[in-house]
């Protein structure tokens, strides 16, 4: 198992790992999938956002520990009532909308990309990419499955859920794989 791109940050800057680093590593994650959230183009029943992105860059830079630990603070903070959700929503409710099959596949997701990152899945373009490309397919899996039971059938989640997703999905993971390999080149050096 390889070090995450954050415990190569903290190290370099000469942090001491440790449960106040873990803490602050998480918040950050939370934080940063909020705003990213923000970035919205709307489409209904469910707006292309930012914050897909944003959850796969953290499970990817944070590992599969901590990773779905900002996921599910980013959850609970918007879930307790914080404007964290896309549109700055917040609330239980939102999380029990058309939305909510993606926002909890979100946790496996952050999971799955972030220990593809502790094999080296996050230092090259290609396995980047192949790790968002995976990273992307739990959360449409949850959001799918949860979206056909509130549209009363497959076909129309798929075209509502999936379909309006892939070109959005495809931009933002090719920007990943920019960025989390040219990261690492930068600490490294």
């Amino acid at each position: 198992m390889q070090q995450v791109l954050a415990e190569k940050v903290l190290t370099r800057s000469g942090a001491k790992p440790g449960a106040l680093a873990d803490g602050l590593l998480i918040l950050l994650g939370g934080l940063f999938i909020a705003a990213l959230a923000q970035v919205r183009i709307p489409l209904q029943p469910v707006p292309i956002t930012g914050q897909t992105l944003a959850v796969l860059l953290v499970g990817m830079a944070l590992g599969s520990r901590r990773g779905p630990v900002a996921v599910l603070g980013y959850l609970g903070m918007a879930g307790a009532g914080l404007p964290f959700f896309t549109g700055a929503q917040a609330g239980l409710a939102y999380m029990a909308g058309p939305t909510g099959g993606y926002l909890l596949g979100f946790i496996p997701a952050a999971w799955l990309v972030g220990w593809l990152a502790e094999r080296g899945w996050d230092r090259s373009l290609w396995t980047t990419l192949a790790a968002m490309g995976l990273g992307n397919l739990v959360i449409y899996v949850f959001g799918i499955a949860w979206l056909q039971t509130l549209m009363g059938g497959w076909s129309q989640a798929l075209a509502a859920g999936l379909y309006p997703f892939l070109i959005g999905d495809t931009i933002k993971a090719l920007l990943a794989a920019l960025l989390l390999p040219a990261a690492w080149k930068l600490v490294k050096n």
